[in-house]
């Protein structure tokens, strides 16, 4: 099922916001300067490293143990499919399984193996079954999978899409299983499931991906042409060694340049997760490409939202700098796309502990202070066998009932990142991930007294 929003789908919004952004004062196109631009706004204010106290490591842990018990319990032991969302109990009858939440829970099985919150034999024997029942017996189209499946049987779900997004996460985790897991049959599995992946058949004749195919009416009629969560999927893409989509593409989609409070950054009308989730498995630290670096286009788009959560405090008293975060959700009335800045949904005082969880690297210590005030002062209202539930309204005095997978996944991901860069160093040994970030031309970020490089425009227009 594609989430419906307010009467759009995600890709329906996306275009719309996409199309409203190129003509919109509130910021500039990625253009010539566009490097030098991120560099000056990067360096504004050089921040210390965070050394984590040891209140941190404890939360942390308690943490990183209930989220990978999610990817556990509420993943079917024998297609490892893990569901999209759950109740905080290990008896869950819901059956819809994400791809996406699969992908998160295979990395997520590698942090518990690695801190021993799971035996090692029944983590191996988890992951072979998942790689299997993927290679042998789930549906795929060129390599890519349905969006939502059956979590018993891997069968097509809401009559959904067979998803590049959601397969290029499930590959992320596949590929970390692949480097951490020493047994020749994960690798073998992971290997065979990767490369078998046609990523030149889903640009369907064009320079950006679509957004996915169905059998009823073929390719959607959306690309992923826009910043936002699409970097980890181009990267794979162009690192693949079979299927390898040109690197040109690298340059084919659009970088909208944000302002907000003197941060100037790449961003989108999206919520905070667009800056996340590449970042989960990818290390853009301390690299850049002839646009930005990365990272700290992430760290300057954490303090924007950070300022702009603060500034609604006039309407929601509850948001402070030690109470902020709103990103994609469940709502009291129902799964919502909202954020920024600037203002994306109908925000009305609703707290989502994964946007500060799936920030933790970019600003520590501001992050921590927000998911230790939300453990302290909400309690078991909000933590539950999972850790945090996953959203909350404490104007309306509304938790929500369930853990959704993605935003549970995330982080647990950036928590371990954030504590040992497990993740990264591990996933970037997979030279898929190595020759995508060198074709596109990523190389150490050089000083700051070096001359900016003179980058050629992005996407001049909207496919």
């Amino acid at each position: 099922m594609v989430r419906r929003l307010r009467g759009w789908t995600r890709r329906e919004f996306i275009t719309r916001v996409a199309r409203f952004g190129a003509v919109s004062p509130l910021f500039g196109i990625a253009r010539d300067g566009l490097a030098s631009e991120l560099r000056r706004s990067a360096a504004q204010a050089p921040e210390p490293s965070y050394k984590l106290t040891l209140y941190d490591e404890s939360l942390l842990n308690d943490f990183e143990q209930a989220a990978c018990l999610y990817f556990w319990e509420q993943a079917n032991p024998d297609t490892g499919l893990v569901k999209d969302r759950s109740t905080p109990s290990e008896f869950d009858d819901y059956t819809v399984a994400s791809i996406a939440a699969t992908g998160f829970g295979l990395t997520a099985l590698c942090i518990a193996d690695k801190r021993g919150f799971i035996p090692n034999n029944v983590v191996i024997s988890r992951v072979r079954a998942t790689l299997k029942f993927l290679a042998t017996r789930m549906y795929n189209q060129h390599g890519f999978f349905y969006h939502f499946v059956d979590v018993n049987t891997g069968t097509r779900a809401f009559d959904c899409e067979v998803s590049s997004i959601d397969t290029g996460l499930l590959l992320c985790g596949i590929l970390m299983c692949k480097q951490y897991f020493a047994d020749e049959q994960i690798r073998s599995l992971a290997g065979q499931l990767f490369d078998r992946v046609d990523w030149l058949w889903m640009l369907d004749r064009g320079r950006t991906l679509s957004h996915g195919w169905t059998p009823e009416n073929g390719f959607l009629p959306y690309r992923w042409n826009t910043y936002c969560e699409l970097m980890l999927m181009y990267l794979l893409g162009i690192g693949s060694r079979t299927h390898a989509i040109p690197a040109d593409t690298w340059d084919a989609w659009w970088r909208p340049i944000f302002d907000y409070k003197g941060l100037r950054y790449i961003g989108s009308y999206a919520p905070l997760f667009v800056h996340q989730y590449s970042h989960a498995w990818f290390d853009f630290r301390g690299k850049r490409d002839r646009y930005a670096n990365y990272f700290e286009n992430s760290v300057l788009a954490t303090k924007a939202h950070r300022l702009f959560c603060i500034g609604l405090r006039n309407r929601f008293p509850d948001f402070s700098d030690s109470l902020w975060g709103v990103t994609a959700s469940d709502s009291i009335d129902g799964y919502t796309w909202w954020g920024g800045p600037p203002p994306v949904g109908t925000i009305d005082g609703t707290l989502v502990p994964s946007a500060p969880a799936g920030s933790l690297p970019f600003l520590p210590r501001e992050t921590l202070l927000v998911l230790h005030t939300m453990r302290r002062r909400f309690g078991n209202k909000l933590w539950k066998r999972y850790a945090f539930q996953d959203a909350f309204n404490p104007l309306k005095s509304w938790y929500n009932s369930d853990v959704v997978g993605i935003n549970t996944g995330i982080g647990v991901l950036m928590a371990e990142n954030l504590r040992t860069g497990f993740i990264w160093e591990t996933f970037m040994k997979n030279p898929e991930a190595e020759a995508g970030m060198q074709l596109t031309g990523f190389h150490p970020e050089e000083p700051a007294n070096a001359p900016p490089p003179n980058p050629t425009p992005s996407a001049r227009a909207l496919a």
